[in-house]
């Protein structure tokens, strides 16, 4: 066998190994992503419906088995936030490679449309793992939770699936180039990874750097109103957070982040201003 003839012989080999642990890659790559691990499914749903389109995966199954894996990591996330509350949310955006988004995008998403939110929440990006939490924090029954959940998951896999099946010629192309790399495809794909780690990885830690720069922490808040001080003390919760946690720091006052900059207009100058939110 010469080395042609190799090439052809791997390229060959690498499409059947897709084919044949397809549904247990899909399986495992929306698991893992819905548990929140950086590793997009959306791809490997691509390519399952193109490979469903020309035969290869059986697509029902493969579309049955997305929408379990989501909601396998979906009910855990919801249980979690059920019993723990908004601790479950202070932990996920701490690990979060978007911290800064984290909680305020998901916040306004589910005040504003409630469990319907979950239908297109894996659309948006660092809604997915979060969105199932903030249902269990927010008391939402099972029932409920699973119907939206699983329609969501329904839509976004079957897109995905649908475009893969759309644009098979295209996609069988893609896969023919990474099949003549051969081992080397997994080398790309991995190393495509790692950098997209890394680059949010590189916007986290400037976010958290400029965060250092105005924090305040709850003790030297404590100290400046025993000094009589009297900083303003301002929540910025969302509606939602302030639900489930009904707390609230001694003389502060509540403030929508959308009505911020009108808010801010009409606190004293001469006064330390110090927010705080979840």
């Amino acid at each position: 066998m010469d080395v042609g003839e190799s090439l052809d012989y791997a390229a060959v080999g690498l499409l059947e190994q897709v084919a044949r642990y397809g549904i247990a890659f899909v399986f495992g790559n929306v698991l893992l992503e819905q548990l929140g691990l950086p590793i997009p499914a959306l791809p490997t749903l691509i390519v399952a419906g193109a490979l469903a389109a020309r035969g290869d995966l059986s697509a029902p199954l493969a579309l049955l088995v997305a929408v379990a894996a989501s909601l396998i990591a979906d009910l855990l996330w919801f249980a979690l936030g059920r019993r723990q509350g908004y601790r479950v949310l202070r932990v996920l955006c701490r690990v979060s490679l978007s911290p800064d988004s984290c909680v305020n995008q998901t916040e306004q998403f589910f005040t504003r449309y409630g469990l319907a939110s979950l239908l297109f929440a894996k659309f948006v990006p660092g809604f997915s793992t979060v969105a199932p939490p903030l249902a269990g924090a927010s008391a939402a029954s099972v029932a409920a939770f699973l119907a939206w959940d699983a329609g969501g998951a329904l839509l976004w896999a079957g897109s995905g699936f649908a475009a893969g099946a759309i644009f098979h010629r295209a996609v069988d192309d893609v896969l023919d180039v990474l099949a003549s790399f051969g081992s080397g495809a997994l080398v790309f794909v991995g190393v495509g990874l790692v950098l997209f780690v890394l680059w949010k990885w590189a916007q986290r830690r400037r976010f958290y750097r400029m965060l250092r720069m105005a924090r305040i922490s709850p003790q030297e808040v404590s100290d400046a109103i025993a000094r009589g001080e009297s900083p303003v003390i301002l929540d910025v919760r969302s509606p939602q957070a302030r639900l489930a946690d009904p707390r609230r720091i001694p003389g502060a006052r509540a403030l929508e982040l959308a009505g911020l900059e009108a808010g801010l207009a009409d606190l004293p100058r001469d006064r330390e201003i110090v927010l705080y939110c979840t």
